[in-house]
């Protein structure tokens, strides 16, 4: 468990904070289009092979996205989906990410269920925008441990920009005693304490990790719903400054999805997605979920169900 906080942590680093270059601000992203899929693989580091991400949006209205990694050679697969329910708080706009992913250690049979935080987009009024993380995460695995992280962001007066605590704790334990304390900054360096002790330990410094190399295939190889193949003159306009064509290549796109939509409304088809299926109650996650509810954490389970991977 110690050490999937450890990579848990590491991914919201590189979800929300180095995806940014140092001096710059957060960018407004494209809409993802129904049917919309981005293939990847991260490659090889230290001989543990390499990583393949597969990913769709599967729902348009709501905008959520299923998604599915695995490395074979390291016995590993994750399977997941993830939505956004938006919504304004003063002057800053609060992102509340609904969904779960399935984690399988293969080689060792345990698997391991987590949540995502809300995000909030500060900055928006002054034309800077960052994010920071705001609520709760869980962690659930089938070892009988468990993990809540909470996050909190920096105040007007005082504060650490992206800090996080977490604490791992039995199931069948007390709740009030925690094996083990995670403080610090998920962008930064992060301490373990055990617990009856007040000595800290290092735990994470994000800042050392260096990712593994991405590839992607070139746009001649990439297929017509592939991300980069959808958006490629939209980019290109945007790149070369040139907004005007960028908002006519956009709303081409818009326009053609529509269309065709309205033909599937006409026609009485439904549209399904190639590489997942909805599972209205995956039996792990709902007993991963079972697990988690008996525990004192503020964890509410909103569904069970999940876009699984069709393999």
């Amino acid at each position: 468990m110690i050490r999937f906080v450890k990579w848990y942590i590491s991914s919201l680093n590189a979800s929300y904070s180095s995806r940014v270059p140092k001096g710059e601000w957060e960018k407004k992203p494209y809409n993802p289009v129904l049917g919309e899929q981005y293939f990847m693989t991260w490659g090889d580091v230290d001989g543990c092979g390499e990583t393949k991400v597969i990913c769709e949006q599967v729902s348009h209205h709501p905008p959520v996205t299923g998604f599915y990694i695995e490395n074979e050679k390291a016995g590993i697969s994750l399977n997941g989906h993830t939505g956004q329910k938006t919504r304004f708080s003063g002057t800053s706009l609060i992102c509340d990410q609904v969904g779960h992913s399935v984690v399988k250690l293969h080689s060792r049979d345990e698997t391991y269920m987590f949540t995502s935080p809300s995000l909030t987009v500060n900055g928006i009024w002054y034309a800077a925008p960052y994010v920071e993380l705001t609520g709760h995460s869980y962690i659930q695995s089938t070892s009988g441990f468990y993990a809540t992280i909470e996050y909190s962001s920096r105040g007007w007066i005082s504060g650490e920009r992206n800090h996080f605590k977490c604490y791992i704790r039995k199931n069948a334990g007390n709740s009030k005693e925690y094996m083990h304390k995670i403080e610090g900054q998920w962008s930064a360096k992060s301490t373990i304490t055990a617990y009856g002790t007040k000595a800290s330990k290092p735990f994470l410094d994000v800042t050392q990790l260096k990712p593994a190399e991405m590839h992607v295939k070139s746009l001649e190889e990439q297929g017509e719903m592939e991300s980069r193949r959808i958006w490629q003159k939209v980019s290109e306009a945007i790149r070369a400054n040139d907004t005007q064509t960028a908002g006519v290549e956009k709303s081409k796109i818009e326009n053609q999805k529509r269309a065709e939509k309205a033909e599937r409304d006409q026609n009485g088809t439904q549209w399904e997605p190639t590489y997942f299926h909805w599972v209205e109650s995956e039996p792990t996650i709902a007993a991963l979920q079972r697990m988690l509810s008996s525990t004192k954490s503020k964890f509410e389970a909103s569904s069970s169900g999940n876009w699984v991977y069709k393999k």
